[in-house]
């Protein structure tokens, strides 16, 4: 049968379609080392997180919390719950999504239109993250239902499961030619469980996890942040998935830097979101440190088309202090000068 990136030419579920993504060398440094970037959003729904959400409903069904006609329950704040809305739709689920504004409006419409009761743990429309709050009223909604499971993302092994296709997909694609994986850290999943897998394959790499300041998963202070859908907000428990064995090294880099980023990679071609922008910005500056040679590869979670509205609307930025074209001219200049051939 004919195969288009590890898969049948022709598949019969959405969920068949996920995994394979592509990497892209963003830039090279003069000593020749790289950084390519994993593009997640070419799985469905444009994010990783479809990969866990799969995982964990898989999961649940294998425990027997799950059977026919059951109910799923998830916090989320976008990416998670447009995963677990495919999965259901295919195997007839019931899902109930709870949110707050603080999600990307995109996500929420792309949620309901596929089929999921959005709960909003608050009914004001102040877009503050209530991650803390949105997980007790989960929880809560869950218990004691029958055939219903809080999926609970933050504390959920089968989260970090789901990302072990990705460690044997980069493996495979550089035959274990990797020096530095860059990701950042939200429920800790993605790049945890990518982690633990590559050390399986290879040995010697490096891993950086990345989150907002004001994030609190690499210590404080704790303060309000815009990056949706990573990092540990005041308030909030650090994630069971976050394994500090597994990361050699944690940063915090700002929203103004993040979005900044994101916005300067777009003008190259590529939309990405306003986490993997942190990312990037932190790659980018490693970059030209690291032995001549390296290959360092960013985890890009998701897409850019869900931020049109937030990280790419100049007034939105400017409503929030968030828009800084020295800040952006700096990182378009540095995108130049490694991405000169």
């Amino acid at each position: 049968m004919n195969q288009v990136l590890g898969r049948p030419a022709v598949v019969a579920r959405v969920s068949e379609l996920i995994g394979g993504t592509p990497l892209l060398e963003l830039c090279r440094a003069e000593t020749g080392s790289r950084l390519l970037l994993k593009l997640e959003m070419f799985n469905p729904t444009g994010s990783a997180k479809i990969r866990m959400a799969r995982a964990m409903v898989d999961a649940a069904e294998e425990r027997g919390e799950l059977r026919a006609g059951g109910h799923i329950v998830e916090s989320t704040s976008g990416n998670t719950g447009l995963g677990l809305a495919v999965i259901a739709a295919e195997r007839g689920y019931t899902f109930t999504a709870v949110v707050d504004h603080h999600a990307a409006a995109d996500k929420l419409r792309a949620m309901k239109a596929m089929g999921t009761e959005l709960v909003y743990v608050r009914d004001d429309d102040s877009g503050e993250l209530a991650t803390a709050a949105r997980e007790e009223l989960a929880a809560d909604m869950a218990r004691g239902r029958e055939n219903t499971t809080f999926t609970e993302q933050h504390n959920n092994p089968a989260n970090g499961v789901g990302y072990f296709p990705v460690a044997h997909e980069l493996h495979q694609a550089l035959d274990g030619a990797i020096d530095v994986l860059i990701g950042a850290v939200g429920t800790g999943g993605g790049l945890c469980g990518t982690t633990r897998e590559l050390r399986l394959l290879t040995q010697d790499f490096t891993t950086i996890g990345v989150e907002p300041k004001g994030s609190i998963a690499f210590g404080g202070p704790a303060h309000d942040y815009y990056q949706s859908g990573t990092g540990t907000p005041e308030g909030a428990e650090i994630g069971a998935l976050v394994d500090y064995d597994l990361i050699d090294e944690g940063v915090k880099v700002g929203d103004v830097e993040a979005f900044a980023t994101a916005r300067a990679v777009a003008r190259t071609g590529l939309l990405i979101g306003g986490s993997a922008g942190g990312v990037v910005y932190e790659a980018l500056h490693r970059l030209p440190l690291l032995p001549p040679g390296s290959t360092m590869v960013a985890l890009i979670n998701d897409g850019g088309d869900k931020y049109l509205d937030t990280v790419f609307n100049d007034y939105w930025m400017n409503a929030r202090t968030l828009l800084d074209p020295t800040v952006e001219r700096e990182i378009d200049e540095t995108l130049r000068k490694l991405r000169r051939k």
